[in-house]
């Protein structure tokens, strides 16, 4: 017996304690609390127990609403479309609660629902149902028409922006990571807020409906109410018409005022909230900082204030307060901006006289050529000085970053200086003192272009993109969502002169690279290389040959960032010739990966036109001289022939949006190249020892 009810105590005390362990998780917590809500509409609520649940139902609304007012942002209160489902469907059942108790216990007197109705119908009617019904019928159009329907309207505007934008903010966070203006991390985080934003705004725009729902069916409580319990009143409980009028509509006037009080309150932090959607700090610093930052403003209201208390029969006293306080308060505010700006402008002048005298430039300086200069006309000086957005400086400060990572070569400083010679809205770009590209900006509009040669429909001025010479258009920066939403490429002036900078480094990379660049690169080689460097330089190689081979790669866009690999391939290629151009062959054979790995193409293959073996022979039999001083020497009317089928069959590869690669043998590579750069610069010539094994090929044609 004894052993059994020690089984049965702990069977009993396992029982409680997961109980409790399930009672301190959220989540059953919360499940439970919805079953009681539930049951509230099944089961009748003692009066008792209804005063607990209207005064939590008004607690939970001013809690909701203090919230709404301190956060910054929206998205800060994500779980409000959820929190709103709840409060209304507690009131709901609050609602069937109490009609239940005044239909069944309203004859009995006002006390007949409990107390906290009792109060609200003795309090704020006065005592008078008259008094009661034109209050609540003031609340209930109040929320109704014109906090509710002004939340719903905001809230379907919002959510509708918010979707349509979405494409071209997330292509902006992608531009904005291929461009290395931010990292992978930042652009997670901006996604993950821009899908959050949608999210949110989406279900904002149903969320609304509850609101607006909630107050129709306290319209519908508050009538099924007034007639069913003078209905009940008379005919069951042997009142008469004006007893039964007195306590069903107090009770029920008391009741509506209970429950439209909270939904009031919870729709205004539903209209401050979706209304927060701009404002990027809390509610009470943006009103004030906003309000009070124009004391002309503020002075104007309390000079009308002050007429307003000088006209016959109106009140002196309210009018002229008032007046008078936003007078002292725009003086006050008028001193304090004036004081900030002398302060501002004091520490300017201290930092003026803090610097040191600028020492005459010696004759010498003159003498210094810059290796990568932007000239900028005076239209333009704003790109650099921008107060929001990318400044120039910081995306050629990304730029450079980025040439040295794609390809091996570190890019020179970049001099920017303003040349009043141009024309305002004109750049120009040097290298090394000649002039390598120039474009013609507008600073306030953005460049867009369509990717697919189709013409722009947008309002705007029609240009060429000065990079490429491709067709664009500026347009205003107010059109840039459409033009986002139409798939155009939209492109702001810094981006343009860095793109335009971008293309004009990459084709001078060769005489850029200078002698001391060189040697710093093999410097900067980690420990484990300098034996190859020490057997290589200088007894098999000078620093100026190895600077002719990286001259050589650069020339044709080879990235130079695997030196190891590249001073393997001249040590190997010194063992037999001298002559650089065969020496950049063979290290350009070693880089057989990396290059077919760059003309690799969307398709996973590398499309290829061959040299006929006709013209292999000619191009072999035209060269003449030996070594370094081995050169082409082919017939005029030959080689106009060769640049005439080349030309031809790459145009008619371009037309079908091909872009080939020409083939050709090791032996004549170089020399066909020297070539096709003068009418083709931008066409890739291989050789077939450049080709990796595990490459894929596919070949077009032939010449």
């Amino acid at each position: 017996m004894a052993e059994g009810q020690a089984s049965a105590s702990s069977v009993g005390r396992e029982i409680l304690d997961r109980f409790a362990a399930s009672a301190r998780r959220g989540d059953v917590g919360l499940a439970f609390g919805i079953i009681v809500i539930v049951m509230m509409l099944i089961l009748p609520l003692p009066p008792w127990l209804l005063d607990i649940g209207l005064a939590l139902s008004l607690t939970i609304a001013v809690l909701i609403l203090m919230v709404a007012i301190f956060i910054e942002k929206p998205l800060q209160f994500s779980s409000f479309p959820t929190v709103l489902l709840l409060t209304t469907l507690i009131r709901l059942a609050l609602n069937l609660a109490s009609t239940r108790l005044i239909l069944s216990h309203g004859h009995e007197g006002v006390e007949g629902a409990g107390q906290v109705i009792a109060a609200f119908a003795s309090f704020i009617m006065s005592g008078s149902f008259v008094i009661g019904i034109i209050v609540f019928a003031i609340l209930v159009i109040v929320n109704f028409v014109v906090i509710t329907k002004g939340s719903t309207r905001i809230a379907e505007v919002a959510a509708r922006f918010t979707l349509d934008a979405m494409p071209g903010k997330q292509m902006a966070i992608d531009a904005d990571l291929s461009a290395g203006l931010c990292d992978e991390p930042t652009a997670r985080k901006r996604r993950a807020e821009l899908e959050g934003e949608s999210a949110f705004f989406g279900a904002m725009d149903g969320a609304s409906k509850f609101v607006r729902g909630d107050a129709v069916a306290g319209l519908m409580i508050t009538a099924i109410n007034v007639i069913g319990g003078m209905i009940i009143g008379m005919a069951q409980q042997g009142l008469t018409f004006s007893q039964a009028a007195e306590f069903y509509t107090k009770l029920t006037v008391g009741d509506g005022l209970v429950t439209q009080v909270p939904a009031l309150i919870v729709s205004v932090s539903a209209g401050m909230l979706v209304t927060k959607a701009g404002v990027q700090e809390a509610v009470d610093r943006a009103l004030f900082s906003q309000l009070a930052g124009y004391p002309r403003a503020v002075g104007m209201a309390g000079a009308l204030m002050t007429l307003m208390a000088l006209v016959p029969n109106m009140p002196f006293l309210p009018f002229f307060l008032l007046g008078l306080g936003m007078g002292a308060s725009a003086y006050l505010l008028d001193r304090d901006q004036r004081a900030k700006a002398e302060q501002q402008q004091q520490a300017e002048v201290a930092e003026a006289m803090q610097q040191a005298p600028v020492p005459e430039e010696p004759i010498s300086s003159a003498l210094k050529i810059d290796h990568v200069r932007l000239e900028l006309g005076y239209g333009l000086l704003q790109l650099i000085n921008t107060p929001k957005g990318q400044r120039l400086t910081d995306q050629i400060k990304s730029l450079r970053r980025a040439i040295a990572t794609e390809m091996g070569f570190v890019m020179p400083s970049v001099r920017i200086q303003d040349n009043m010679q141009l024309p305002a809205n004109t750049y120009v770009i040097h290298v090394k003192e000649v002039e390598a590209g120039r474009g013609d900006l507008r600073p306030a509009a953005l460049l867009i272009m369509d990717p697919r040669g189709e013409d722009i429909t947008l309002p705007g001025e029609k240009t060429r993109e000065p990079t490429f010479g491709l067709p664009a258009m500026w347009i205003d920066p107010t059109n840039r969502e459409e033009a986002l939403f139409r798939g155009y490429t939209v492109v702001d002036p810094p981006t343009v002169i860095t793109t335009h900078l971008t293309e004009v480094i990459k084709d001078n990379m060769s005489e850029l690279l200078s002698h001391a660049e060189t040697q710093k690169l093999l410097d900067e080689l980690d420990k484990e290389h300098q034996k190859l460097i020490a057997e290589l330089i200088p007894s098999q190689m000078t620093i100026g040959g190895l600077q002719r081979v990286l001259q050589n790669l650069l020339g044709e866009r080879i990235s130079i960032r695997d030196l190891p690999t590249i001073l393997e391939g001249i040590a190997e290629a010194c063992g037999h010739t001298r002559n650089v151009t065969m020496i950049t062959e063979h290290v350009r054979a070693r880089l057989a990966r990396q290059i077919s790995d760059n003309n690799t193409g969307p398709q996973g293959f590398i499309p290829l036109i061959t040299l006929s073996p006709e013209w292999e022979q000619a191009f072999a039999e035209s060269l003449v001289g030996t070594g370094e001083e081995k050169q082409i020497s082919m017939a005029p009317s030959q080689l106009q022939d060769f640049i005439s089928r080349t030309r031809q069959t790459f145009e008619r590869f371009a037309m079908q949006g091909e872009t080939p690669i020409l083939l050709t043998s090791p032996m004549v590579r170089p020399y066909v190249r020297s070539i096709v750069e003068r009418f083709r610069p931008m066409t890739v010539v291989m050789s077939q020892s450049e080709i990796h094994p595990k490459a894929r090929i596919k070949t077009l044609g032939q010449i």
